[in-house]
This record gives C-alpha cells, sequence and structure tokens, in this order.
C-alpha cells in the first residue's frame, strides 16, 4: 500500500489553490467556449504561417499567450511541426500553461527537437487518447552525446509534480526518462509515491533510463505493490539501480509471486542485485523448465562469480537445442566470471555475433554494455572487430562510448576512418563521449 505522510497529503490539495492564485485565468482560458467567431482569424493566421506563407516562429510564439486555449493549442502543434532548436524557446513557456493538452503537445515538441519523429500521428488528433498511449511501454531515449538545454530540462522537470492533472505529470515524466533529465530525479522519486498508477510507472521507467543510482533507496517500498504493472517495473528498477537495500522485499516477491511474469521480474532483478548469498537460489533456478527463470539465474550465478559455478554455466552455454536466451545469459556469466577469449566458439565473441540478429541484438547489447567496464574485457573485444559486420561495429562503438573508458579512444578513432559512413560515424560520437563528459541536464 502506498500510504503519503499528512503533511503530503495537505499539499497535494493546496496545490491547486496556490496556482489558481498564480495564475488566476479567465473562463476562455480555463477551457470555457469562446465565441465561435472570435477565433477565426487567429487559427487561420496560425495555418497560414504553418503552411510556410509569411510570418514565423516569433509571431507564433506571441499566439501562445492569447487567451483562447484553442488558439494557443494550434500555435503550439504548429511550433511543433516548425521544429529545429529554434522551437524549443516559446514551449518551454508553454509547459507552463493553465491548460494540460497544450502542456503535454509543447513538453512532446520538446521532445521531438532532441529526438525527431517523437511526435507522431497521435499528435494530429484534438485530444490524445490517454490510455491507450500509456498503456505500452515507450522504451524511445535520446543518444548519450546529445545535449538537452539546461531550461528545457527544468522545465519538464517542473511540470512533473505541477498541479492535479494526472496525465501531463506522467507525460512529463515519460519525457524525462527519453531526454534522460537527471535534474528530474528528485522530482520522479516523489512522482512515484502519488497515487496514480500511469504516473508511477512512467516515473518508474524514467528512473530506469536517466540510470542514477542515488535514486535505488526511493523506489524499493514498490515492489510488493498490489498494480502487477507497478510492481513488475518496480522490481526492473530495483534491478537497473542495483538497489541492495531492496533485496530482502525482493526475494519476498519471488516466493511470494501472484504469477510468473513477477516472480520472472523478481529472480531477474535478485540476479542483478548479485548478493552472494543468494547463490543457493539462482542455483536451484538454474534448472527450471521456464527458459527465462533460468536464464536470470544463470546470470545471478555469473555475477555473483563463484568458480564451482563454472561448470554448470559452461554446460548451459553448450547444451545443445537450448533457448537461445539460456546460450545468451550462460555467455555472459562465463565472460563475467572470467572468460574473455575470442576464439571460435567463445563465449565473449558469441555475444558479439547475436548483435547481427534483430530477435536477439538487444539482449546481447545489455550483457556486452555491462561487460564492457572490465578491462579485460575492453581489451580483448577490440580482437573481435576486423572480421564484424556494419551492425556489430556500429553497435560496439555505442557501447564502447557507455564504458566512458579512455583506453577505447585509440579503437575509435580507428574506426572513425572507417570506409562504411555510418561506422565512421558512429565511432566519432562514440569518441566524443568518451572524450566530453556529457551535460547532465
Amino acid at each position: 500500500m502506498r500510504i503519503l505522510p499528512a503533511w503530503k497529503v495537505g499539499y497535494g490539495c493546496f496545490l491547486p489553490l496556490l496556482l489558481l492564485g498564480q495564475q488566476q485565468p479567465s473562463q476562455q482560458q480555463s477551457g470555457a467556449a469562446p465565441n465561435q467567431n472570435s477565433n477565426k482569424a487567429q487559427l487561420a493566421r496560425i495555418h497560414d504561417i504553418e503552411k510556410g506563407k509569411a510570418g514565423g516562429m516569433s509571431e507564433l510564439a506571441a499566439f501562445l499567450k492569447d487567451p483562447d486555449r484553442a488558439v494557443r493549442a494550434e500555435a503550439v502543434k504548429a511550433i511543433v511541426k516548425m521544429g529545429g532548436p529554434s522551437s524549443v524557446d516559446p514551449l518551454i513557456p508553454a509547459t507552463r500553461d493553465v491548460d494540460s493538452e497544450v502542456r503535454m503537445r509543447a513538453t512532446d515538441g520538446i521532445v521531438n527537437v532532441y529526438l525527431p519523429g517523437y511526435v507522431s500521428g497521435y499528435f494530429t488528433h484534438s485530444v490524445r487518447q490517454v490510455k491507450a498511449f500509456f498503456s505500452p511501454r515507450n522504451d524511445s531515449i535520446i543518444d548519450e552525446d546529445v545535449a538537452v538545454r539546461a531550461d528545457a530540462a527544468q522545465a519538464i522537470t517542473d511540470e512533473i509534480n505541477f498541479g492535479t492533472e494526472m496525465p501531463a505529470r506522467a507525460n512529463a515524466a515519460l519525457a524525462a526518462g527519453v531526454l534522460r533529465v537527471k535534474v528530474a530525479v528528485p522530482a520522479l522519486l516523489e512522482a512515484v509515491r502519488a497515487k496514480d498508477n500511469d504516473l508511477i510507472f512512467q516515473s518508474l521507467v524514467a528512473l530506469q533510463k536517466i540510470h542514477d543510482p542515488s535514486a535505488a533507496p526511493g523506489v524499493g517500498f514498490l515492489v510488493r505493490d498490489l498494480d502487477e504493472r507497478v510492481q513488475i517495473t518496480a522490481l526492473e528498477t530495483v534491478g537497473v539501480l542495483r538497489s541492495t537495500d531492496a533485496a530482502p522485499d525482493v526475494r519476498y516477491a519471488i516466493e511470494n509471486a501472484r504469477n510468473l511474469k513477477i516472480r520472472r521480474a523478481a529472480l531477474s532483478a535478485l540476479a542483478k542485485l548479485a548478493v552472494p548469498a543468494d547463490r543457493t537460489i539462482f542455483r536451484q533456478y538454474v534448472i527450471n523448465g521456464d527458459p527465462e527463470l533460468r536464464t536470470a539465474a544463470l546470470e545471478g550465478l555469473g555475477r555473483v562469480r563463484e568458480p564451482e559455478d563454472t561448470p554448470t554455466l559452461q554446460a548451459s552455454y553448450d547444451e545443445t537445442n537450448a533457448d537461445w536466451r539460456i546460450h545468451l545469459g550462460a555467455a555472459f556469466a562465463l565472460v563475467n566470471e572470467g572468460d574473455v577469449s575470442t576464439q571460435e566458439f567463445s563465449p565473449l565473441l558469441y555475444l558479439v555475433e547475436n548483435l547481427n540478429s534483430r530477435a536477439r541484438s538487444d539482449s546481447a547489447d545489455a550483457y556486452l554494455r555491462e561487460l564492457i567496464h572490465r578491462e579485460e574485457v575492453r581489451r580483448n573485444i577490440v580482437n573481435t572487430l576486423p572480421e564484424s559486420t556494419r551492425a556489430q561495429k556500429v553497435a560496439l562503438c555505442w557501447i564502447f562510448a557507455d564504458s566512458h573508458a579512455a583506453d577505447l579512444l585509440p579503437t575509435l578513432n580507428q574506426l572513425a576512418h572507417d570506409s562504411d559512413p555510418e561506422v565512421e560515424t558512429a565511432a566519432k560520437r562514440a569518441a566524443s563521449v568518451i572524450q566530453q563528459t556529457r551535460p547532465a541536464p
């Protein structure tokens, strides 16, 4: 159960009164319908600018101050359609509009500047189907070398806990995750204590994307949540953030899981925590008939790094007709235990080879991003490059960038002269990530 302290409940009730006192919206601003003919000229002008006729961003920005909500909404849509870095300036104040739809459109427009294509078909409709929009998980995220303006990051952060309209707050949390807005972490931790499941869900996913370990202590309480989606996402977040303080609750979730999906998420989280005392649990599940449970157990044994488990891991890696997830999990575990050879049939080479597979590349990429922080892996993985395909080289460039390790710069500088332009670009961008400390919005 999520129980808010009394002072927070009081604050939540008082906030709308504060906002009303600050903004004092007119009848038209608050959503009441204006005279049907009063906005025709403004809307026509906005549409003309949108179609490329005389006028520009500054004139559209002026329409964002119109008392008519419909005018402001159309102005935001036109600004987003025009796009580009210059659209950020008018969109920032629009994230503070009294109307939630205007705020959501402005927030999405800011994201679209840094992740072109983010705004898609739903944006053309007058009202987003909120429940349908928030149901599937959005895994979009900007590349590490994309820097978000500090004022834009702060505007999205402020919106996360702004007002009582939960869809707009959830949308801001989603945006914070896509843009890796690190300054939003305190607001997201506050949001996970709300009473709205969409807001909690989006905030947890955002915390996973931002990947700030300092947030770890603030999410563990949700691993016993009664809402399945929230509980599973909380378990994932505990694992991603390596929240070892939540290990007892994760064990409880394994033992008392209401269904297989929850048990899988719980065991996967426990495997990421890699507490040596949980080795017994991992050995219990490594012979389980469910491929996902077995894979999580293999990962856990690999992270615990007990030499006695090597034969078990090797047997799983060599097992004929086993599920591909088991082979990948065992390969990861063996490399994590110290097998960093790149000879034929070696586990490290197997992980690199699977970067070519559409179905398996995400898993292989995730494993290699974790392993690349080990010096012996970085030293040996470069030996796979001469025989690598374009897809493998591009993926490895970004995996190298994730390490932030200067010892990979010579390899990236060499790849920056690759004959394939896609590899060349990826290598240069990855090198820039390592060379510069990425601004933390």
